[in-house]
């Protein structure tokens, strides 16, 4: 898993962070959580902000799925 699977991406860190909304989190604090991810092997310099952008957006669509716009 690197930077440009965005989607897988997004999948763990909503399995790691369920209840928190991704549209809350700074890049800077996801960018360190990414690369904590099991099984992720992307170097912290293969990031940039249009890859961060796919990937919370990925996450947001599962935490909606799960919580809906309200919560």
């Amino acid at each position: 898993m690197t930077w440009s699977d965005t989607r897988e991406v997004g999948e763990k860190l909503f399995e790691q962070y369920d209840t928190l909304n991704p549209l809350t989190v700074r890049f800077t604090d996801m960018h360190k959580w990414v690369l904590n991810l099991e099984g992720f092997e992307g170097k912290p310099d293969g990031s940039n902000e249009k890859l961060l952008e796919a990937i919370q957006m990925a996450w947001y669509e599962e935490w909606k799925d799960e919580y809906g716009d309200g919560k």
